[in-house]
C-alpha cells in the first residue's frame, strides 16, 4: 500500500525516492500492509515505481517474508 503516512512509522516502511516517475505529488511510502482488492475499485493507475524504488521494495519483502 502506498501512504502518505506522515505521524507513523511501520517497520519495513520503503520511502519512494522517485516521486514523479511515481505518478505522486507529495512524499509517500510504500507501506509492508498487504490486503486484497477487488480490479474494479481501481480508478487509475498513478504512474509506477522507479527501479530503484523497486528494488528498494523487493529487498524489504524479501525481509518480511524471511
Amino acid at each position: 500500500m502506498i501512504t502518505s503516512a506522515k505521524n507513523s512509522n511501520w517497520l519495513l516502511d520503503v520511502p519512494i525516492s522517485d516521486l514523479h516517475e511515481a505518478g505522486l505529488t507529495s512524499l509517500s511510502i510504500v507501506r509492508m500492509k498487504l490486503f486484497t482488492l477487488d480490479n474494479r475499485l481501481i480508478i487509475r493507475q498513478a504512474g509506477k515505481l522507479s527501479n530503484a524504488d523497486r528494488q528498494s521494495v523487493n529487498d524489504a519483502l524479501k525481509q518480511l517474508f524471511q
